[in-house]
């Protein structure tokens, strides 16, 4: 098993930044790729941008690229994302999630942190 556990949501004026962490735990040498998540009120989850362990390849969502971008410290099983120029439509509750080595879906999620940018 992996645990996920997310920090440095906030409330922040439109314009501004954040940075979120995500601290693993457990079987961490299982994972191959972590990523961020977020669901808006009323909304389904969407993906926001992911890092592959080996590497460190990334991948982000049309929605936050040049704006957004995820880090890892293999060291400290920690996955980072700094998101710059924040928007109202930013807005949401964001997850952290792992996946499996030779997985497809992603198998270990968060609690999820809650990020609010006021216009």
């Amino acid at each position: 098993q992996v645990q996920l556990v997310e920090s440095g949501g906030g409330l922040v004026q439109a314009g501004g930044l954040l940075r979120l962490s995500c601290a693993a735990s457990g079987r961490t040498f299982s994972t191959s790729t972590m990523a961020w998540f977020r669901q808006a009120p009323g909304k389904e989850r969407e993906f926001v941008a992911a890092i592959i362990w080996r590497g460190g390849s990334t991948v982000y969502a049309d929605s936050v690229k040049g704006r957004f971008a995820i880090s890892g410290d293999s060291v400290k099983n920690t996955v980072y994302l700094q998101m710059n120029g924040l928007k109202p439509t930013d807005t949401a509750v964001y997850y952290c999630a792992a996946q499996r080595i030779g997985r497809t879906t992603y198998d270990y999620w968060g609690q999820g942190t809650q990020v609010t940018v006021s216009s």
